[in-house]
């Protein structure tokens, strides 16, 4: 999947002045901002939608938003299965290339509960009815994320991360040739960088997997494959659900019969039911985690922090006494 390029290509590259005009992009959430923003480099600046206060339950986009997805030339977004609103605010006259990467071939994808399969259909889901309307605002109790199929979370396995670069610098040398040699040179370094983290985690990793793990939602699932980790429960099913009285006794009961579980609130959450759940159980209470980057300043290196962050949370709650 790496596209090598010797040290003097790419040295070259990163000199190169651009040839042609760089395309407006637009992305849907940071944590893909942050993989576009690290194939444009100097290039450019992709614009992120749904930035660090924003709530992709409750969101509803302005009108310079707007005017930035009907003048965009690239739209790179997850997909419905997470930014549904997006899909229905794209201007269905609008001429701008559409990258859905989760359903782009190659993909791993899993289904919440079962074990990840990796997509080689051919690409479906982008002829998307788009009806163009402003200010679209997203119905959370309609739309919320289908947690009985499947996982949108794709970018928390960092195979997914790496090809997704691929694709992104594939879609961007269409839309601006005169500037290939520049994306190829930082698709490159980007996927180095992410094969030489995950390499990384992994050893950090290796010991953690005999940890059972505890979360506050269903968002963790390809991390965990990837990286062979037990996730035994969460206490939500989906990113705006509230656990059930039911759900939350089955979770306290596992907490109070295994002493070796870690529990983890997460970033943008109240940590008060994770706390509550836990007290009196021999359960370690580790430092929130942020799947989705709400606490990590947006930007190229916000995906390695995502990962980096998340790993080091799992690291040290296993390392408590």
């Amino acid at each position: 999947m790496n596209r090598v390029l010797n040290t003097a290509a790419l040295l070259a590259a990163a000199s190169l002045p651009a040839h042609a005009e760089v395309p407006e992009v637009v992305t849907d959430i940071p944590v893909i901002h942050s993989l576009v923003s690290q194939v444009m480099g100097e290039l450019g600046t992709p614009e992120l939608l749904l930035d660090q206060s924003a709530d992709a339950h409750d969101f509803q986009l302005r009108p310079s938003q707007i005017r930035a997805l009907n003048g965009a030339d690239l739209i790179v977004w997850t997909g419905a299965e997470i930014t549904p609103w997006l899909a229905r605010s794209m201007d269905s006259n609008s001429q701008a290339q559409s990258l859905d990467l989760l359903h782009q071939p190659g993909t791993t994808l899993r289904t919440y509960g079962q074990s990840a399969r990796r997509d080689e259909a051919d690409n479906h889901g982008h002829d998307r009815d788009h009806d163009g309307e402003a200010n679209d605002h997203h119905d959370a109790e309609e739309e919320t994320h289908d947690h009985s199929g499947l996982d949108p979370h794709a970018w928390l396995d960092p195979d997914n991360a790496e090809l997704w670069i691929g694709l992104i610098s594939d879609a961007l040398v269409a839309q601006d040739p005169g500037n290939a040699v520049a994306y190829r040179a930082n698709a490159s370094l980007a996927q180095t960088r992410i094969q030489t983290l995950d390499e990384t985690l992994n050893a950090e990793l290796k010991d953690a997997g005999t940890v059972t793990i505890v979360v506050a939602h269903d968002a963790y699932g390809y991390f965990a494959d990837h990286f062979g980790l037990t996730i035994a429960a969460s206490l939500a099913e989906g990113d705006a659900a509230d656990p059930g009285a039911a759900h939350l006794s089955e979770v306290r009961a596992l907490l109070e019969e295994d002493d070796t579980i870690c529990i983890f609130p997460e970033a943008a959450r109240d940590p008060a039911p994770i706390h509550a759940l836990a007290d009196g159980t021999g359960a370690r209470i580790g430092a929130p985690l942020d799947p989705e980057g709400r606490e990590v300043a947006p930007g190229p290196m916000l995906y390695e922090m995502i990962l980096r962050t998340m790993a080091k949370a799992i690291v040290d709650c296993q390392a408590q006494p």
